[in-house]
C-alpha cells in the first residue's frame, strides 16, 4: 500500500482562474451589448474585475460594480434577477460541460482601496513618515 498525502488547496487551481476569465470576458461582452432588458440597467455601464468559479465550476460568482459605484446594489438585484438569461447568454461562449449558475454581487475592492488611501494620507500616518531631525546626525 502506497503512502498518499493529500495536499490542501489554498487557492484556486488553474482550471478555475482559467475558467473564471472565460466568464469574465464572456460577462463583459454581454453589459457591453446592453443585452439585458431592465429598467434598474439602463444607463449603466457595468464592470467585472473578477468572477470565483467553485471547484467543481458549476458556480460562478461574479463580482460587478457599475461605471462611477453609483446604484451598485440595485444593479446586482437586477442582473441576479436575470441569472437563468445571463447563463443562457453566455453558456455557447464558455465551451463547458456544464453552464455554471452565475451570483452577482458588488466589487468592494475599490471601497477598500479607498479606505487604505485615506488612512495612509492621515495626519497620524504622515507623521510616522516624516524624517526625525533628532535621530539625524547631519543637523
Amino acid at each position: 500500500m502506497k503512502n498518499v498525502h493529500y495536499r490542501k488547496s489554498s487557492g484556486p487551481n488553474q482550471r478555475m482562474l482559467r475558467v473564471g476569465e472565460l466568464v469574465r470576458h464572456a460577462l463583459a461582452q454581454l453589459f457591453a451589448r446592453n443585452a439585458i432588458d431592465d429598467d434598474d440597467l439602463v444607463g449603466i455601464t457595468i464592470t467585472v474585475p473578477e468572477v470565483r468559479m467553485s471547484p467543481d465550476l458549476r458556480v460562478a460568482t461574479a463580482y460587478v460594480m457599475p461605471l462611477g459605484g453609483e446604484k451598485a446594489q440595485e444593479t446586482v438585484a437586477a442582473l441576479n434577477r436575470h441569472q437563468r438569461f445571463i447563463r443562457g447568454q453566455i453558456a455557447p461562449e464558455l465551451d463547458l460541460k456544464f453552464a455554471p449558475e452565475i451570483r452577482f454581487l458588488v466589487d468592494e475592492t475599490f471601497e477598500q482601496f479607498g479606505r487604505i488611501d485615506a488612512l495612509l494620507r492621515s495626519d497620524r500616518v504622515q507623521q510616522d513618515l516624516k524624517p526625525d531631525d533628532e535621530d539625524d546626525p547631519t543637523s
